[in-house]
């Protein structure tokens, strides 16, 4: 069966999509075999990973709402990873889900049909401890919380730490924190090394021990629809998102 992990954080703008990008190509590298779920209406995980979104006749959406088979859903990528992709019809599953019975269990009982299918099973989750975010943590083993190296980077994580133990105790017992993440991490300034300090001194040996760098060639590889290891594998950004596909495994 797929170890299934989300990565999450109500904060937008702290490398969740780029996180799930890159690790499910690494992974993918590494002869797993891989899907990569989009539960973001943006579609940035989709579009990333070279997924024309126009052409798309369903979505995650409709595995959620509509009950489809996952596995008509899903497409195939140049780069040796599955997704199932986003578009803006997930807007609507925030309010539609909530009429659903027992809405808490919807994606996990879809991901029951095809976790067999994979080794690992990733989630981008939406910036927000909303209905997709809890249908999302449910389904999961695992969680990833990337953090970005910024001065607000603590504020906030209290509520999502919260949120995941009240899952952790009346939803899914068996979910665990896989890591937290630190990203944007500028070497050059002492806020970053400062931030970081604070944040393994909060988490302890829950923080993993690669840290995701500020990388020019990291950010624009998302625009190209190409992972990090196709854009610029040479990159710091790359060779980042490697070593933590090494720690991940090494959890197995």
């Amino acid at each position: 069966m797929a170890k299934i992990i989300s990565v999450a954080n109500q904060k937008g703008g702290v490398g969740k999509t780029t996180s799930s990008i890159n690790i499910s190509s690494y992974l993918a590298r590494a002869k797993k075999s891989v899907l990569l779920i989009d539960l973001d209406m943006q579609g940035n995980a989709t579009t990333g990973s070279g997924i024309n979104r126009g052409n798309l006749e369903s979505c995650a959406y409709d595995v959620l709402i509509n009950s489809s088979e996952p596995s008509e859903v899903i497409l195939q990528t140049q780069f040796h990873f599955d997704v199932l992709p986003s578009t803006m019809n997930l807007a609507g599953a925030e309010v539609e889900l909530l009429q659903v019975s027992s809405w808490e269990y919807s994606l996990k009982k879809q991901l029951e049909k095809i976790s067999s299918h994979y080794d690992y099973i990733l989630i981008d989750c939406p910036p927000s401890l909303g209905v997709i975010t809890i249908n999302a943590l449910v389904a999961s083993n695992s969680v990833i919380i990337p953090l970005q190296c910024e001065y607000y980077a603590l504020e906030g994580i209290t509520s999502f730490i919260q949120t995941f133990k009240k899952i952790q105790y009346n939803l899914n017992p068996s979910i665990e924190i896989e890591g937290v993440l630190l990203t944007m991490y500028n070497k050059t300034t002492t806020l970053s090394k400062d931030v970081a300090s604070e944040i393994i001194k909060h988490f302890g040996n829950k923080v993993f021990k690669s840290i995701i760098p500020r990388n020019v060639r990291l950010s624009e590889s998302p625009s190209y629809g190409k992972p990090i290891g196709y854009y610029d594998p040479s990159s710091k950004g790359a060779k980042a998102y490697l070593n933590l596909v090494k720690e991940i495994i090494s959890n197995e």
